[in-house]
């Protein structure tokens, strides 16, 4: 490590960006195994060397948990494991699934200094690295504040409410999360395949979580047990966080859409996933899959959602996308997994009608050739049909991949909780308060679907501002509520 505390700034800007090892395509597109194999010990360090120890960091910006980056890397080429994960774990509970879905690429990493002229340093990759070490020397969890007295509800076990949770806990509140499934850790669990996360990853963040106290009742489905009136007025909690997440799967509303053969991706995800039928016979969920397969969409979900059903012994399989290559919403590096194991992409390209056969099962799919407009609202060229340029695919599967909305079932009985027409919570961005009192929101029941980072970013944030309301502070004001107020006197 001492080679590396000598290298001068202008040689550590010479360092190439060290590269992932994976799984070759040919061998992992019939396993479940993750592909990423996370960097050995001396590819680490020296991608460890390459960060500048910038003096205002930008990377720190980029990150929705404000991770202090530097600082953990630094621990990291000074060979100081434990002191890197202690950094890391300061203001992340969740850094070993962090280090393996977080897009990085558009949020620390985007801001690192070194990618103005080359390529970032790979923090996602380090993160990863720091993190799968604590797992096999696991350190024991911090030292808790006294009791505050104060009991607060998290609903919902998904990347959101297991980062308030813990962050509440090392405020030194009493936590319980309710979780609906059998299992704990939402979308972790149930929506990204063990090629991408594995599951003992999820388990183990999810007993550190545990070990800070919090407690985690499963079979809890809140708006059928309890109302969240009922959690604040009979079970004696102080407030509530929701972050149900957002499972409601989203259809094209199209001709055949109800025939045999076509699932959501959400369904065809957990059946996989949290049931796990890649493990049939093993395990006794059963998941039929056609010999050439059409996924509609293209975010991280339909990536994962297609290379599922190819490890699953499908023949073929389809990306069916309504926009250009260039407007693909999934991570770069998940669409260049699904490139090297065959995936099939279809852009612009959008489906019509299904087709089905007399005994109701999928047999083909009518699309629509398209092109690209104006700028819609979401910033992305609007997709448009060209007439006339109709074609028929042969399919026997299809899986909606379009996007999610929250779970109504929560809302159930919440008088005073305020919704967007699609269905989302309306909350303070910088302190996730909902017009019900005492009661948070944050994660995908706000945004609708984004991405786990994000969500333990809102998480995290109502947190803080829980932990200031059970304490009697007030919230902070913002630049602009500040320059208001100024105004008014």
């Amino acid at each position: 490590m001492s080679e590396t505390k000598s290298i001068s700034q202008q040689e550590r800007v010479k360092i190439p960006r060290q590269k992932m090892p994976t799984q070759e395509a040919s061998v992992r597109v019939r396993n479940f195994n993750e592909v990423a194999l996370g960097y050995p010990e001396e590819t680490a360090m020296r991608e460890a060397a390459r960060c500048l120890q910038c003096k205002r960091p930008k990377c720190v910006e980029g990150c929705p948990v404000e991770v202090d980056i530097p600082a953990f890397i630094e621990r990291l080429r000074e060979a100081d494991l434990p002191g890197a994960v202690q950094s890391l774990k300061k203001d992340n509970n969740l850094p070993a699934i962090c280090g393996r879905v977080c897009p990085q690429e558009t949020q620390c990493e985007a801001l690192c200094v070194l990618g103005k002229k080359g390529e970032p340093v790979a923090i996602g990759r380090l993160e990863r690295y720091v993190a799968d070490w604590d797992l096999t020397h696991p350190s024991p969890p911090p030292e808790l504040p006294p009791p505050s007295g104060k009991k607060v509800a998290v609903i919902g076990s998904g990347p959101a409410g297991l980062t308030c949770a813990g962050d509440l806990a090392r405020y030194g509140h009493q936590v319980t999360i309710f979780e609906s499934l059998h299992a704990p850790g939402g979308v972790l669990i149930y929506g990204i395949p063990e090629f991408r996360l594995p599951k003992h990853i999820v388990h183990a963040e999810v007993n550190y979580v545990r070990s800070l106290g919090v407690e985690i009742r499963l079979n809890e489905v809140i708006g059928k047990t309890y109302t969240l009136d009922e959690l604040l007025n009979e079970q004696g909690y102080d407030a509530i966080f929701l972050g149900t997440g957002a499972g409601l799967p989203m259809f094209m509303h199209i001709p055949g859409e109800n025939y045999n053969g076509v699932y959501s991706a959400n369904e065809f995800l957990t059946r996989v996933n949290l049931m796990k039928a890649y493990l049939f016979p093993n395990w006794d969920t059963p998941v039929k899959v056609g010999r050439k397969v059409a996924v509609v969409g293209a975010g991280n979900v339909a990536m994962d959602a297609s290379r599922c059903a190819l490890r699953l012994g499908a023949d073929e399989v389809h990306i069916v996308y309504r926009r250009s290559r260039e407007e693909v919403p999934a991570r770069a590096e998940e669409v260049h997994h699904a490139e090297e194991e065959g995936i099939i992409f279809d852009f612009l390209t959008n489906p019509v009608e299904i087709y089905g056969d007399e005994k109701g099962w999928v047999r083909g799919m009518r699309c629509i050739r398209m092109k690209l407009g104006e700028p819609d609202a979401s910033g992305r060229r609007r997709p448009l049909p060209i007439e006339n340029s109709e074609f028929d695919m042969d399919v026997d599967m299809v899986i909606m991949a379009l996007g999610t909305r929250p779970n109504p079932l929560v809302f159930a009985d919440s008088g005073g909780l305020e919704r967007t027409r699609h269905g989302t919570v309306v909350a303070d961005e910088r302190t996730g308060r909902t017009t019900k009192d005492r009661v948070w929101a944050g994660g995908d029941i706000v945004t609708g679907a984004a991405t786990v980072i994000s969500a333990m970013g809102a998480g995290k944030r109502a947190a803080a501002d829980i932990d200031r309301f059970l304490r009697g502070e007030e919230a902070p004001v913002s630049r602009a509520e500040a320059a208001i107020r100024a105004g008014a006197s």
